[in-house]
């Protein structure tokens, strides 16, 4: 498993805070009211300033997603 330096989690710390206290907007200026979007900006910007965090892992491509799909195309090919 990947690890977060120190300032990576410094700064996901700072952006928690501020999700926290209320005043956490996203680009468009609308305020997050989500805390996982909250950590998803947090490793974003310890992304752009260039600290060692892992990629976030894609909601759609969980694994329970794509074995629903297979089991699904499994039935209809069964089906004909």
């Amino acid at each position: 498993m990947a690890k977060y330096s120190k300032k990576a989690q410094e700064k996901i710390g700072e952006v928690m805070g501020e999700f926290k206290k209320g005043k956490l907007k996203t680009s468009a200026g609308k305020k997050v009211t989500d805390r996982d979007q909250a950590v998803a900006i947090g490793i974003s910007e310890a992304h752009q300033a260039g600290y060692k965090a892992p990629k976030q892992p894609d909601k759609k491509d969980s694994p329970e997603q794509s074995d629903k799909k297979s089991s699904s195309k499994q039935r209809k090919q069964s089906k004909k």
